[in-house]
């Protein structure tokens, strides 16, 4: 069995799993540490016998996670305008960050999320449509290549089970909305050509870059400013953007990495207040996910 430094390094795997899983760094940490809490309340002979500790941690983090999502539904109905999944920063382009709530010389959890397109907002959106027992099989197969006989323990179904549940759920990602990609350095332009005509309040310009039929997503969960509803049509978000800008004089915004893909930061007096993250389809926006709900910008605490 490994040692205690051993099981210790699985966290890491099981913060990314969680993640992808959840959408919510802050449920992800404490799945995980629910997990370990888990492993250290078993006997020691207990814990001698599992010959995987690994493999342990990953079927009770999968388990806690599954009964999360099915709770979560009922959640999301009483939440304050459409949820969207909690952002994450580059590590990379952070300054010294604020340790107040982590303590000095602590990990922060997002550290430890690896950027890729399975973090990225668009597709987070989409795992958003899966049921909970979906979402499970296709991220530990596809993402994670955890084979079907393991995701049956979590699942409790049979790995034929779990297989036609990941085909399901791929068939969802297959059929999305959108769908377009950019090279990162195409998508940087573009984002930078949103921020400079946003800046100017320029909606002509604006209009220009966005797909006609862009639609914009925004997550204040009660907790700040936000469209209820999405808003559709080039525009009409055009028009909210730069009302956007009217009404917050004073906001500094930054082209910054988003998930894993460019985005742009809004601060005010040195303290992130929005983070927006695209996608493109042919060059132009397709889709806007603005978040404002501060309780999802812990991660950009100290962010430059």
């Amino acid at each position: 069995m490994a040692g205690a430094a051993g099981v210790a390094g699985e966290r890491r795997q099981l913060l990314n799993i969680a993640y992808r899983l959840l959408g919510s760094l802050t449920e992800a940490e404490d799945a995980v540490q629910e997990a370990y809490t888990r492993w250290y309340a078993l006997a020691p002979g207990q814990r001698a016998q599992v010959r995987v500790p690994g493999a342990w941690l990953t079927t009770v983090t999968g388990r806690i996670c599954l009964d999360l999502l099915g709770s979560a539904r009922a959640r999301r109905e009483r939440y304050v305008g459409a949820w969207l999944p909690e952002p994450l920063p580059d590590p990379a382009e952070w300054g010294p960050r604020d340790t107040s709530t982590t303590g000095a010389g602590a990990v922060d959890p997002a550290e430890q999320v690896v950027l890729d397109e399975s973090v990225g907002t668009a597709f987070l959106v989409v795992l958003e449509t899966m049921t909970p027992a979906e979402r499970v099989a296709f991220v530990l197969h596809d993402v994670f290549r955890y084979p079907f006989a393991e995701i049956a323990a979590v699942l409790g179904r049979s790995p034929a089970a779990c297989k036609q549940l990941a085909s399901s759920a791929r068939r969802r990602v297959g059929t999305r909305p959108g769908g377009g990609t950019a090279v990162a350095g195409q998508g940087a332009e573009t984002v930078r050509r949103v921020k400079d005509a946003w800046e100017r309040k320029d909606v002509p310009a604006l209009v220009a870059l966005l797909d006609p039929a862009v639609v914009m997503t925004a997550d204040g969960g009660g907790l700040a400013g936000a469209a209820l509803r999405p808003l559709a049509g080039g525009g009409l978000v055009a028009q909210y953007m730069v009302a956007i800008a009217d009404k917050a004089p004073g906001l500094e915004l930054l082209v910054r990495s988003v998930s894993g893909r460019p985005g742009l930061v809004a601060r005010r007096d040195g303290v992130v207040v929005t983070v927006a993250s695209f996608e493109l389809t042919e060059g132009r926006v397709a889709r806007i996910w603005v978040v404002r709900n501060p309780a999802k910008l812990r991660p950009w605490l100290g962010a430059p």
